[in-house]
């Protein structure tokens, strides 16, 4: 009996320990602890104006009162807009992972969680995913009824790349 005291109680403590901890989920990444989404993915978006794979929740259509449309926008890695306008500007809260933001003849802007664009009305601009990481912004179109987005070309290689 002594003999079990001595080796197999340790060894029994030790083994449930080891399944305790191992059933436990994942909540830590490299980058941090890992949060889920705020809003769902949403839907794959279907468009020759985005390069690359990215999906739409639009959180808030447009009404007479508000004259606002609000949403959730993923962008795998690589994937991102083609240049475009907004007649009545356009508002960005960056809530995942690493993107780029680029005004036409300005640098690239490395987005993070947290950070907050405020593109003025009329300013040709692309946005989208840094090529090894997903991208997730909620995307804001006020004063809709000075007109909607204005398509322009896709974003080349050669300016996606340009990164400083």
């Amino acid at each position: 009996m002594n003999w079990m005291r001595t080796f197999l109680l340790p060894l029994l403590t030790i083994t449930i320990l080891f399944i305790s901890c191992s059933n436990e989920p994942q909540t830590d990444t490299a980058d941090g602890p890992k949060t889920e989404p705020v809003f769902p993915i949403g839907q794959e978006i279907s468009s020759d104006n985005f390069t690359g794979t990215a999906w739409l929740n639009m959180i808030a259509e447009n009404d007479a009162n508000l004259n606002t449309h609000i949403g959730n926008v993923t962008f795998a890695p690589g994937a991102r807009t083609n240049w475009h306008s907004h007649p009545g500007g356009q508002i960005l809260l960056a809530t995942d992972g690493t993107g780029y933001y680029q005004e036409k003849g300005s640098s690239i802007q490395i987005l993070q969680k947290g950070d907050v664009i405020q593109c003025p009305p009329n300013v040709e601009h692309w946005h989208g995913a840094s090529p090894d990481s997903k991208f997730t912004h909620i995307a804001i179109g006020p004063n809709l009824d000075e007109g909607g987005v204005v398509w322009l070309n896709p974003v080349t290689e050669e300016d996606y790349n340009s990164i400083d």
